[in-house]
């Protein structure tokens, strides 16, 4: 496994698993499958109304809790210090856990400052390993940073090969914050599998078209934690970091960049 080290030294697994949708039992045990393929980062979110199954998972998996990197976020209904607080307390039981090894906030929030108080009491209380946010784009980032007191470790935003937002990345890096991506696959906005290019280019690697989406973004730096409940699939998403695309590949690569992103974002 490659990791991203984050601004205070925590180290952030390159492939997770993304939980997304993923709910009940039949959600429980495609966690707990991930796990035993070799997954150590697990994204979910209060939003997602999965936390539950997340936590049983990683309970029933017998691993280590430390061998098991778990990123939650907060979102609209904790929108305030007092909230927030309550909300953290509320993902720690959901989630069985002592602690958090990262908490975002889900958006740019009219009170995300407020919010945020809460998760630097957090992580200060040792409660949470690692702060930051999601869907920021640079404008909403640079706003935020004047104020945030502590440097997000983490940017979650979409990002994939027709939009993978490498200014961005590159301006947040400047500033101490890694990106991780969310929609690598672009959650079905483009059939991103039949991708002429990708498909093209993965045959010469031995790989398929989501191995080298996957790999482009890993390889500019990009964290990803894409989702899948079919154990193939998900094997193979573990996978494309063992592979490395050639300068001529990155380049052809670059050229699908629309500039534009496909969920009405930024």
């Amino acid at each position: 496994m490659e990791y991203l080290t984050l601004n205070n030294g925590v180290k952030l697994p390159m492939v997770g698993f993304g939980t997304w949708d993923v709910r009940g039992e039949a959600g429980k045990k495609a966690i707990l499958a991930a796990l035993k393929l070799g997954y150590r980062l697990i994204d979910t979110a209060q939003m997602y109304d999965n936390e539950d199954i997340v936590g049983k998972a990683v309970q029933e998996s017998g691993l280590p809790r430390q061998e098991v990197f778990i990123t939650t976020k907060l979102y609209r209904p904790s929108n305030s210090y007092q909230k927030a607080k309550a909300g953290i307390e509320k993902s720690l039981q959901a989630l069985q856990t002592d602690y958090i090894d990262l908490l975002l906030i889900h958006e740019p929030y009219e009170n995300a400052q407020e919010m945020y108080d809460a998760l630097k009491e957090a992580y200060e209380a040792g409660t949470v390993r690692a702060i930051g946010i999601s869907n920021f784009g640079q404008k909403e980032y640079d706003s935020f940073l004047q104020r945030c007191g502590v440097v997000p470790a983490v940017d979650q935003v979409e990002s994939h090969v027709y939009y993978p937002q490498l200014e961005l990345k590159e301006h947040l890096i400047g500033h101490g914050t890694q990106v991780q991506s969310w929609a690598s696959f672009t959650e079905g906005r483009r059939d991103i599998f039949a991708e002429p290019l990708l498909n093209q280019i993965g045959a010469k690697h031995g790989k398929t078209a989501g191995q080298v989406a996957l790999r482009y973004l890993t390889q500019n730096g990009i964290s990803v934690i894409p989702k899948s409940v079919h154990r193939e699939r998900m094997e193979q998403n573990l996978h494309s970091l063992d592979f490395t695309l050639t300068h001529d590949d990155m380049t052809e690569i670059s050229r699908m960049n629309e500039g534009r992103s496909l969920f009405g974002w930024y």
